[in-house]
């Protein structure tokens, strides 16, 4: 997952304004950080993505981001 279908995928999912407060404030217990600081420290973009998605309880069908590919397929 590239950075720019990141964002794109936070901000389908959560909003655009929203997303960026989520990435800034929400710590990520999986990840010991919030978005924004795994993402600092160069983490990849997917396993960010993961967590956000499992902690904020995203449901599994929408997990590879909306009008993204299934990272499955």
């Amino acid at each position: 997952m590239r950075l720019s279908e990141f964002r794109r995928a936070c901000a389908e999912e959560f909003g655009e304004d929203y997303s960026r407060v989520l990435l800034r404030d929400h710590w990520l217990p999986k990840l010991g950080m919030t978005g924004e600081e795994a993402l600092e420290r160069g983490l990849q973009a997917r396993a960010v993505w993961d967590a956000l998605c499992e902690d904020l309880q995203v449901p599994v069908g929408r997990r590879h981001g909306r009008g993204l590919r299934d990272p499955e397929k």
